[in-house]
Formats: structure tokens, C-alpha cells, sequence
């Protein structure tokens, strides 16, 4: 009979409950505990890529997604109103090249699909539950006489007063993990990336205000970037077109030690002040097409931010690369952005959190990893686990900061340089397509959107335990 571990996963987010389905797939006993007393409608939108949506397909979890948004385009604009990059059939392209959708949806919406999906395996979610207290070094009292494979199960307290006691703990608690400190022996708080994030959902009654042409925008989805001056704009649909979510990218401004404020609409309209304007009277030296309204209607952006009436500034955090994931017993494994926060600059968060739940799993599977056949070979899986996925959390980390660089150029020589590379290849998909060349847009880039979007969870695990 192959192992089954009782295994406790700390936090209900998407790489906890990622982790939730398929440990639970690979035969084992799974309770996930979460500090908050409900999962309320908290958060925007967010976009899953074809490498975590393949591992939703396949967990029969994206039926359950209420109304997801495949977009029909993928378009980057110069905040003066050039289009420098675009791609239709965006959707499409990536079903074709990945076998899997790329898809907006709202964070509650896969959370609470993930939940459901997660129960019906019989997972145990337990709401209300604040972690206090963890010792590993609890010994195991059904060991058979004679047999001492080091092994030593982990006691789990609750603020409540409730305890567990289990064979693995995997740390999903989040960027502001106190697992991480428990692992690293000491507080350990998150950095300041120098950008902040204002996050907007514009809700169906505030779409229906919108110029006529900008309702048709919203209810036709898309993926839209405007790029500046050390900011950008992303913005897309989601629920079937009935919200829109748009998340502004700029210069941290918070107070130090503040995670999040209220923010002041007038301050934030004022900081994109004359982007995507109406009518552009100057032209550049470059085969660059302007998208404007016509009429006098107003600007894509500035009527979108206009129908804002409340928003809050979220300070973006990074972390240091940590030596392990794993602790010294064996029985502790951070997983997602305990271990590996990123920039949201590439969308990346989510999607590689789903990637680490699904890989844990299928390494605590037989059928996909013949090496696990005992539970005395955790400690030598969870090293695998660390070695398939510590490289790539973390050049994943890296590369958003490199978008970051490309996305928020400052007018001058180097910004005239990656626009004459936008510029030289406008129109041209196919040939994009096939070219290695760095483009600045890694949302289309033929180098850097295969390696995130083409990453199989399965055929990595199956192919590092030598099936």
C-alpha cells in the first residue's frame, strides 16, 4: 500500500488549497487551516496562464470558476496613446500553443472553486484557525519496535487552544508568513519593492456609465497595458464582462511599516493626468499606430478612472531568497509567496503558487513519482520538491523585475530603443512567434511566455523521478 501522510497546509490561498487538491489526489489525509473566520469577496482580479490552468483542468476545478474572461486581445500602449504592441486571437494562441486557456477571473471566484473542489476530496478546511504555536520535534508513538527512521511528526496549536498532530506541515500562510520566521528562527519581515498598486474593480453600474465604445471594450475581453514613465496600467475583464479590473503600478509613496491605506481618487487621477490622450499633435520618427476616440469623447483611461469612487494603495513586497524551503526535520515546507513573492508585473503569483501546490502533491504520489514508496523518503522528496521549484520561484521573481525596468522607462535614448523594438515587429505575430528575440513585452515574448506559460507540473515531476 503506498504511504499516506497526514499532512496540514497553513493558510486557505491558492497555493494552500492548490497543494489541498492534489495531495489529496495522491491518496493523503489533508487539513487546511485558515486564520480568517470566512472567505469573503476580498481582492480584484487576477490572470491565470496556461501553466496553472492545465493543473485546474485536469483537478476538474475550471468548470468551477464563476464566469472567467479568455481575452480576444493582448495590447500594449505608450501612455501617450501609441499602440506598440497587439495581438488578436490572444486566447486562442495560447490554447494553441499550450494546450490550456489563459483567463481572467475574479481571486474570491478560484478561491471558492478551489474550496469546493478541495472539499469533495475530502479535504478538511478549517476557518477561524490562527497558528501559535508549532514544535517539530514530536515523536512518533506509532513507530513499530526496533524501526527508527529519524522521523518526528509536528504538533500544531492553535489560538483557540486546538492542536494537531501530523507528518508534514506545509506552510501556505502568505508574504507575511510566520512560518517563514518559525523556519528561519527569527522575525522576518517583507521588503519594499519602491512601487505601490492601486487595485480597482469597476462594477456593472459604473460599466454602464462608460462611453458606448468603452462598454463595447469591457464586455469584449482583453488584456490592456498603458506604459509609462515609472508606472503602467493593466486592466481586463472579468465575470463575463460584468466587472472590469484595473490595477495602476506606481512610485511607492506609503510611510514605512504601512502595508495599505485608503487612497484619495483625485491623487490617483492626478498621477495619470494626460495619459492616452484624446488626440496626439506630434508624431515620431516611427511606424507607430495611435489609438484615439473620436467625437471628443474622452480618453480610454481617464473615463475609467473617472467613474472610481473609492480606491485603496497597496505597498508591493518582495522577499530575500531564502538557503531552504525545507526545515532541518523534515516536516515543514514553504510553499508560494512564503518562499518566492513576486512583482505582479508578470501575473506570475498566483499561477506559480498553483504550480508548487501541484508539484508537492505529485511528488507524494507512486503513480507519479515511483521514489516515494515510504513515508521514510519525505525528507529526500521534499529536497526534490525544493530542487524542481526553488530555481525557477525564483527566476520567475527576478524576471518581474525586469519587466518592471521595460515597462516604467523614463522618456529618453533607452525608452526610443525599446519602442523602435516594439515598432519593428507591430504586426508581425507570426514572425514574433518564431524569432528568440528578448522582447520587451514578455506577455508575448518568444522567449521568456514559452518558459512560463509551457511549464507541465506533471511531465517536470514524472521526468525528475525518472518515469
Amino acid at each position: 500500500m503506498p504511504p499516506q501522510l497526514s499532512i496540514l497546509i497553513v493558510g486557505a490561498g491558492l497555493s494552500g488549497l492548490a497543494a489541498a487538491i492534489q495531495c489529496a489526489l495522491s491518496g493523503h489525509s489533508v487539513t487546511v487551516l485558515e486564520a480568517a473566520r470566512e472567505l469573503a469577496e476580498i481582492g480584484a482580479g487576477l490572470q491565470l496562464t496556461p501553466n496553472a490552468t492545465r493543473l485546474l483542468q485536469s483537478w476538474a476545478v475550471y468548470p468551477l470558476i464563476h464566469a472567467p474572461c479568455e481575452p480576444a486581445t493582448c495590447t500594449v500602449q505608450d501612455y501617450r496613446g501609441a499602440v506598440l504592441a497587439h495581438e488578436d486571437g490572444f486566447a486562442e494562441n495560447c490554447r494553441r500553443k499550450y494546450g490550456a486557456p489563459f483567463a481572467d477571473c475574479h481571486r474570491v471566484d478560484l478561491q471558492q472553486a478551489l474550496v469546493k473542489r478541495a472539499r469533495e476530496l475530502g479535504v478538511q478546511v478549517v476557518l477561524g484557525a490562527r497558528v501559535c504555536g508549532l514544535d517539530f520535534d514530536l515523536a512518533l508513538e506509532d513507530r513499530e519496535v526496533g524501526e527508527d527512521d529519524g522521523r518526528t511528526q509536528v504538533q500544531v496549536k492553535v489560538d483557540d487552544g486546538r492542536i494537531w498532530e501530523v507528518d508534514l506541515v506545509v506552510a501556505a500562510d502568505g508574504l507575511w508568513s510566520a512560518c517563514r520566521s518559525v523556519l528561519l528562527g527569527r522575525r522576518d519581515a517583507p521588503l519594499p519593492t519602491g512601487d505601490l498598486a492601486y487595485r480597482i474593480v469597476l462594477r456593472e453600474e459604473q460599466i454602464a456609465e462608460l462611453d458606448p465604445r468603452l462598454r463595447d471594450m469591457v464586455g469584449t475581453p482583453g488584456v490592456r497595458f498603458w506604459i509609462g514613465p515609472d508606472a503602467h496600467v493593466v486592466a481586463y475583464s472579468m465575470r463575463g464582462g460584468s466587472m472590469y479590473n484595473v490595477v495602476l503600478l506606481v512610485p511607492d509613496d506609503l510611510e514605512e511599516g504601512v502595508a495599505k491605506v485608503e487612497g484619495s481618487t483625485a491623487e490617483m487621477r492626478a498621477l495619470f493626468e494626460g495619459w492616452d490622450p484624446m488626440c496626439v499633435a506630434y508624431l515620431l520618427p516611427l511606424p507607430i499606430h495611435y489609438s484615439t476616440f473620436a467625437n471628443g469623447a474622452d480618453a480610454r483611461l481617464t473615463q475609467l478612472l473617472s467613474r472610481v469612487d473609492k480606491v485603496d494603495k497597496w505597498k508591493l513586497m518582495h522577499r530575500e531568497e531564502l538557503p531552504s524551503w525545507v526545515n532541518a526535520q523534515s516536516n515543514l515546507v514553504l510553499i508560494g509567496d512564503a518562499c518566492h513573492p513576486m512583482l505582479p508585473y508578470l501575473a506570475q503569483g498566483a499561477n506559480s503558487s498553483i504550480e508548487d501546490g501541484a508539484v508537492l502533491g505529485l511528488l507524494l504520489s507512486p503513480s507519479h513519482n515511483p521514489k516515494f514508496t515510504s513515508a521514510s523518503q519525505l525528507s529526500a522528496t521534499l529536497q526534490l520538491f525544493q530542487t524542481l521549484r526553488k530555481a525557477r520561484g525564483e527566476a520567475i521573481a527576478r524576471e518581474t523585475f525586469k519587466q518592471r525596468k521595460d515597462f516604467h522607462m523614463p522618456d529618453g535614448k533607452e525608452r526610443e530603443e525599446r519602442d523602435r523594438v516594439f515598432a519593428g515587429w507591430l504586426g508581425k505575430k507570426e514572425e514574433l512567434e518564431k524569432s528568440k528575440v528578448e522582447f520587451p513585452s514578455r506577455w508575448t515574448c518568444p522567449v521568456v511566455q514559452p518558459w512560463l506559460y509551457g511549464y507541465d507540473a506533471v511531465q517536470e515531476v514524472e521526468g525528475a523521478a525518472g518515469r
